[in-house]
């Protein structure tokens, strides 16, 4: 039976939620290691290129993407920082702004996105494995005939072979994802870089960096307004890994290595994946006529058995990383905290799983309009989510809280505020969320769909400052003050 410490409570505490003890073990290197795995996808490639629809010539979406990865830097250093210095995964960290139980809103929110990605990114990434075995086992294209529920037979063995080899890594906890992102992250730059180059060389080395689709290129200042857009978008790709990057930095040995670890995994290699994004689909363009935004296409095209074998597996490796990192470590500690009593991080993580394979990814990736109306809509909360927690913690409580609170459920605890839950912040939240939605949802407001993630945040802190303000937490708030005040004179 789990040792609970003094004053804590078993419906807020197991030992995966547990606060960091001592130094972290993650430092610079892990964290560079973690942007390698989170940037490079199938999906994100698909979504960044697939940017250029908007009219944007080649080198004016290399600008926007650029300026969206500093946005990104600038944000995942606020909750990295904040995730370091308390020690504790997103939903406990949570707790502070949305009180103890209350922390099960954002917690779900966050889960059901990252669920569905799971899913999606595992299937992409099947397809690609899908590939390497008809190739190599020509005879094997007889399974990929007959479909159920939507999958052929050579389809769902690759994608449940993945899906369980994904599970057997998170069963063994955090330090098997450390190492699996510390290998993943270099791997995929070795096929990315493969794929470029043999993409380039069908083009004859040749790139248009003025190739733009559609019959003339944008004027200045709708091509001004279109950068910030797909800018907008990018960050919004990552919101949801972003708003949950408090699971990582909090096993960080100090600030200095989340910054570094941002700095080096954001703004170089960040960078570094826009512009290998950007040439390799000027690169395809040239050989196929147009921007080829789907890599698989370009994959299935290779006739070198050696590259292509290359390729897949640093796919599969560096999918795999990604996918844990930014879709099954969140819902898992998600899961748990809604009973962390009965739910530990590896019974959360097989939930994740169980869901991934329930929603049929496969039918879900090919409904545009179901990935708009689902994903979209719950998916811009996530700025309104972050905003609310950044404000309460930066700006009402000066980056400070204390810990052991975080896991108390008595009334007088300062987090448990009325039954657990912090009204002001659901109430931040509803408003935010709703306006949010709908920006993002509405055809009438489509000019401001690309913006739903920038204005989500600033009207859910807006909304955070005000309503604390209007009716604030008296009794958090002292305490807090107290909590302030003792810091203080011990730091000097």
């Amino acid at each position: 039976m789990t040792n609970i410490p003094a004053g804590y409570s078993d419906r807020l505490y197991n030992e995966d939620l547990a606060p960091r003890q001592g130094a972290g073990t993650w430092k610079t290197w892990n964290l560079f290691t973690w942007w390698m795995s989170a940037w490079h996808s199938l999906a994100d490639y698909t979504a960044t290129v697939g940017l250029l629809a908007m009219g944007l010539m080649g080198w004016q979406l290399a600008v926007a993407l650029c300026g969206g990865v500093f946005v990104i830097y600038l944000i995942s250093n606020l909750m990295g920082v904040a995730g370091q210095k308390i020690g504790v995964p997103f939903p406990v960290f949570a707790r502070a702004s949305f009180g103890v139980f209350g922390a099960n809103i954002p917690a779900l929110l966050r889960a059901v996105v990252a669920v569905a990605w799971y899913g999606i990114q595992t299937y992409l990434a099947s397809a690609v494995i899908m590939i390497l075995v008809v190739k190599i086992f020509p005879d094997a294209a007889a399974l990929t005939v007959s479909t159920w529920l939507g999958l052929s037979t050579l389809g769902w063995i690759c994608f449940l072979a993945l899906w369980l080899a994904q599970l057997i890594v998170l069963h063994h906890g955090m330090e098997s994802v450390r190492k699996l992102t510390d290998f993943a992250g270099p791997v995929i730059w070795i096929a990315m870089i493969a794929l470029t180059v043999w993409t380039l060389q069908r083009a004859n080395w040749t790139l248009d960096w003025n190739y733009h689709v559609g019959a003339a290129p944008l004027d200045l200042g709708p091509s001004l307004i279109t950068m910030l857009a797909a800018a907008s978008l990018v960050v919004a790709l990552l919101s949801g890994p972003v708003l949950n990057f408090s699971d990582f930095t909090r096993l960080s040995d100090s600030k200095k290595s989340v910054v570094n670890g941002n700095r080096l995994g954001l703004l170089v290699n960040g960078v570094a994946f826009c512009l290998v994004s950007i040439v390799l689909t000027l690169a395809s363009a040239e050989v196929y006529g147009k921007a080829i935004d789907d890599p698989i296409v370009l994959i299935n095209d290779i006739d070198n058995i050696s590259i292509l074998l290359l390729t897949i597996v640093a796919v599969g490796v560096s999918t795999a990383g990604i996918n844990i990192i930014l879709n099954f470590v969140s819902p898992a500690f998600d899961f748990a905290n809604i009973a962390p009593k009965i739910i530990s991080f590896r019974t959360g993580g097989i939930i994740t799983a169980v869901l991934s394979v329930v929603i049929l990814p496969w039918n879900l990736y090919s409904n545009p309009a179901a990935v708009h109306l689902f994903l979209g809509g719950v998916g811009a909360l996530m700025g309104p989510l972050f905003g609310i927690i950044m404000a309460d913690f930066y700006l009402i409580r000066r980056a400070r809280l204390h810990t052991d609170d975080l896991y108390a459920d008595h009334p007088e605890g300062r987090y448990f505020y009325k039954r657990g839950t912090n009204y002001n912040s659901v109430i931040a939240l509803a408003i935010s969320g709703t306006i949010t939605v709908c920006l993002a949802l509405l055809p009438v407001l489509e000019v401001l769909h690309p913006f739903s993630w920038p204005i989500g945040t600033l009207l859910g802190a807006l909304m955070c400052l005000l309503i604390n303000r209007v009716r604030p937490n008296v009794h958090a708030r002292s305490i807090d003050l107290e909590v302030q005040s003792v810091e203080l004179a011990n730091e000097r």
